[in-house]
């Protein structure tokens, strides 16, 4: 079942995320394989604040374990984050059948 990793960034962190910046990425890239998609959440003046994550896991914890080892996560970078179970009926531009 898919899951939302809604994060959002410390106030006043953004030298924090630029440092952790290249380990996140390089997380990221090795387990792409289980992300549907994924970006950082900006702020009206598009500043990243955050970012969201859609995990392809089988539970709630598979979800807990891939942000809880983020190095965003264990930098310390995060705020608050939210994890949130997601049932596709669009995706990719499309509906998708029998939903």
């Amino acid at each position: 079942m898919p899951f939302i990793i809604l994060a959002y960034d410390k106030p006043g962190a953004e030298r924090l995320r630029a440092d952790l910046r290249p380990r996140h990425l390089a997380y990221l890239a090795a387990r792409q394989d289980q992300m549907l998609a994924g970006g950082a959440v900006l702020d009206d003046d598009g500043k990243a604040i955050g970012g969201m994550i859609i995990v392809d896991t089988e539970d709630r914890a598979a979800a807990e374990r891939f942000v809880g080892d983020d190095p965003f996560s264990t930098g310390g970078l995060f705020g608050s984050v939210q994890i949130l179970p997601w049932r596709r009926s669009f995706f990719d531009r499309q509906r998708v059948s029998g939903l």
